[in-house]
């Protein structure tokens, strides 16, 4: 489901950048993304007028193609492989968490995101969440704490 997820993300934001942003709903950069291409648009089109003239999107491309220089077009293709590509690394969760050895907390075991301990679930990610036993605790090597929990699978 992750790479579905990942190549629909792309997908969107080769058409339109910042959708796949959208899509795997990080609000910032979908507004951060549309915005840059927009303002790229306005800035390397040389009339609005011709914008508004466009009755197809087979004449929109030709426009572009035609009114747009070398530099223009390099511009506006920059922006939409580099929205692709960032939409992709997000929705598959690459970098896992900014980083997880600064949370204070435990953190999500699925997202890699701090959790708040009076909750059986993760706030981020929706994944259930169950306290670790005290003799799994002793029983484990790897030093983790109390506070530590652990994903249960959910039927869904």
């Amino acid at each position: 489901m992750t790479w579905l997820r990942a190549l629909a993300a792309a997908g969107l934001s080769v058409l339109m950048p910042g959708a796949g942003h959208a899509l795997i709903r990080d609000w910032l950069r979908t507004l951060v993304f549309a915005g840059l291409y927009l303002s790229a648009i306005v800035i390397f089109l040389p009339s609005i007028d011709q914008v508004t003239a466009i009755g197809s999107v087979g004449e929109g491309m030709e426009l572009v193609a035609d009114e747009i220089d070398t530099m223009g077009q390099f511009v506006l293709s920059f922006i939409v492989l580099f929205a692709a590509i960032d939409a992709t690394f997000r929705a598959m969760g690459l970098p896992p968490g900014a980083s997880n050895e600064s949370a204070d907390g435990p953190t999500c075991p699925e997202c890699g995101k701090e959790l708040d301990e009076d909750l059986t679930f993760c706030h981020w990610c929706t994944t259930r969440l169950e306290p670790i036993e005290p003799d799994e605790i002793e029983s484990d090597s790897a030093g983790e704490t109390e506070s530590d929990v652990e994903p249960v699978e959910a039927n869904r």
